[in-house]
C-alpha cells in the first residue's frame, strides 16, 4: 500500500491524499486549494493524477478545502462512489452548488470589469476569466455520493474497509480508519481530516480512535494553545457592545458551515440574557441559509447545549432580531441601513461571495468592526485584514483598512497542540509513522517536535508529491 500527498502538504488548504492498495486507488478528500489566485487556479484545474483511475473518494467533512475539487474530478473522468457521512453528504449539495454559483458570478463580474477598463483604455488582456467549475458540473457530482453510517465498517474496494468516527469539527465531520487486508495481513491507516475541540457549540466532541499503524493528522494549530472556551461569549459581548456605542457595524466573515451557526447560537443566548443590545443581525448568505436547514435536519448530531433548545421547542438558529437573506437586492439594501447592526456573511477567508461587497463598503469606516472568527490561510484577503494591512485588495482595487479588526480564535474548529496530542494518544502504542498535513511550516515543526518528545514516534512532514510505502 502506498500513500501520495497531493494537497495540504506544507500548506493548509487543498487536502488530497491518494492511497494505492495495488488493487485500486482511493482519494482521501478532494479539496480546493486557496491562496495566491494564479497558483490556486493552476493547482485546482490540473490534477497530478488521472481522475478516471481513482476507484473511490473518501470525504472527511464538507468544507471546501476538503471537497471543493470534486466537481472537477468528476468532470475529468472520475466515475466511482464518494463516501461520506450522511451529514457531510447533505451539506455538500448546497456547498458545491454555491461554490459553482460564486465561481460563475465572480468570473462574469471580472470579465465585465475588464471589458469596461479596456473600453476606457486601461486594460489590455482579451483573455476571459473562466469559472473553475459550473453549476452543471456540481450537479453531475451529487449522484456519486454514498452516505455511510459512523462507527460502522464499510467495504469500499477489494480488501479495503472504511470506518468513520466523530471528529467534532463541523456537523457530520469524521476521522476515518482505512484497513487494507491481503494474504500477508492487514495495514491500518488513520486519517484525521480536521480534528475539532471538546466543548464547541452545537456539535459533539471528537471521538476516540481505534489502534492504527499509520496516521495522517492535520496540524493547523500545532504550534499554539487555544484560550478556554468559557471566554468566547464574554469576548463577543464586548466586541458587539463597543461597536454599538460607536454607532458602527460589525462585519463578520464566517464559514457558512459551522461557524455561522455557532455565532447565531451564541448571539441568541447573549440577547436572551440581555448582555448585548437588541441590534439587527443579518445572515447574508444563501449558502448559510441552506446549511442551517441541513443543521435542523440532523439534530442527532447535536450536543446537549443545542438539544436543550430543541427539547424546549425553540429554534437555536432563529430569534426575533435575526434575519436570513437570500435575495441579492436585499443584500445590497443593507448598505443603505442606518444605525448599528451586524452582518455575518461568507466566505470565511474573504476570498469570494457577498462578504467582499460588505467589506468593500465598510472597512474604510473606523466606527465599524471586522470580526475574524476562523483560520485565515496565507495570501488570502482574510489574512491581510487580520494582519491589518493599511490597504487591502478587493475586486482588484486597493481599499484603505480603517475599521477596527478583532478576532475570536476560541471558536476555532481545529484542535490546538495539546488537544491534538491527547486525541492521538490512544493510537500511539501501535503507530509506526505519523504524517503531518494541513498546516503551515511553523505549526508543523512545532507539532512534530511535540509528538517526538512525548511519544517517541517517527514523524514526517511530506512535500507535495511525496510518496511512502505503508507495510
Amino acid at each position: 500500500m502506498r500513500i501520495t500527498f497531493w494537497g495540504a502538504a506544507r500548506t493548509v488548504t487543498g487536502s488530497q491524499h491518494l492511497l494505492d492498495t495495488g488493487q485500486g486507488q482511493y482519494l482521501l478528500d478532494c479539496g480546493q486549494y486557496q491562496g495566491r489566485r494564479r497558483e490556486a487556479q493552476e493547482r485546482n484545474r490540473n490534477f497530478p493524477f488521472n481522475p478516471s483511475g481513482v476507484s473511490a473518494v473518501v470525504i472527511s467533512h464538507a468544507h471546501i478545502d476538503h471537497t471543493g475539487n470534486l466537481p472537477l474530478l468528476v468532470k475529468n473522468g472520475f466515475t466511482g462512489p464518494i463516501y461520506a457521512s450522511a451529514g457531510t453528504a447533505d451539506l455538500c449539495r448546497p456547498m458545491l452548488a454555491d461554490a459553482a454559483a460564486i465561481q460563475e458570478h465572480d468570473a462574469a463580474y471580472l470579465n465585465k470589469r475588464a471589458r469596461r477598463r479596456k473600453s476606457l483604455g486601461n486594460g489590455e488582456s482579451d483573455t476571459a476569466v473562466e469559472p473553475l467549475f459550473t453549476t452543471e458540473d456540481a450537479e453531475q457530482t451529487f449522484p456519486h455520493f454514498r452516505a455511510t453510517p459512523m462507527d460502522t465498517p464499510v467495504d469500499i474496494g477489494a480488501g479495503l474497509t472504511y470506518t468513520s468516527f466523530e471528529a467534532g469539527h463541523i456537523l457530520g465531520s469524521t476521522c476515518v480508519l482505512l484497513t487494507a487486508t491481503n494474504g500477508s495481513g492487514a495495514v491500518r491507516l488513520a486519517y484525521s481530516g480536521d480534528v475539532g475541540r471538546a466543548g464547541l457549540p452545537i456539535i459533539k466532541d471528537p471521538e476516540r480512535m481505534p489502534p492504527a499503524d499509520y496516521l495522517i493528522v492535520e496540524s493547523t494549530y500545532g504550534d499554539r494553545l487555544h484560550k478556554p472556551m468559557e471566554a468566547v461569549q464574554s469576548k463577543l459581548e464586548d466586541i458587539v457592545n463597543r461597536t454599538w456605542k460607536r454607532g458602527g457595524r460589525v462585519i463578520v466573515p464566517a464559514f457558512a458551515v459551522g461557524r455561522t451557526q455557532q455565532l447565531v447560537l451564541m448571539l441568541h443566548e447573549l440577547m436572551n440574557a440581555k448582555r448585548i443590545p437588541a441590534l439587527p443581525i443579518f445572515v447574508d448568505s444563501p449558502l448559510a441559509v441552506s446549511i442551517t436547514e441541513v443543521f435542523r435536519k440532523h439534530t442527532e448530531l447535536f450536543d446537549e447545549e443545542a438539544l436543550r433548545f430543541v427539547s424546549a421547542g425553540q429554534d437555536p438558529f432563529g430569534f426575533s432580531r435575526l434575519r436570513y437573506i437570500r435575495d441579492t437586492a436585499q443584500s445590497k439594501a443593507l448598505n443603505d441601513l442606518h444605525g448599528p447592526f451586524m452582518v455575518i456573511s461568507a466566505s470565511g477567508m474573504c476570498e469570494a461571495g457577498r462578504i467582499l461587497h460588505h467589506l468593500r463598503n465598510n472597512i474604510g469606516n473606523p466606527r465599524n468592526t471586522v470580526l475574524i472568527t476562523g483560520y485565515q490561510a496565507e495570501h488570502t484577503l482574510g489574512r491581510k485584514i487580520l494582519e491589518r494591512w493599511p490597504e487591502v485588495p478587493i475586486f482588484g482595487d486597493m481599499m484603505p483598512l480603517r475599521a477596527d479588526v478583532q478576532k475570536i480564535n476560541e471558536l476555532s474548529g481545529h484542535a490546538d497542540q495539546s488537544e491534538l496530542l491527547a486525541w492521538m494518544e490512544p493510537m500511539t502504542p501501535t503507530l509506526r509513522r505519523v504524517f503531518l498535513v494541513h498546516g503551515e511550516n511553523t505549526s508543523q515543526k512545532a507539532l512534530a517536535e511535540a509528538i517526538r518528545a512525548r511519544y517517541k514516534l517517527d514523524v514526517v512532514i511530506p512535500d507535495r508529491g511525496d510518496s511512502f510505502d505503508l507495510t
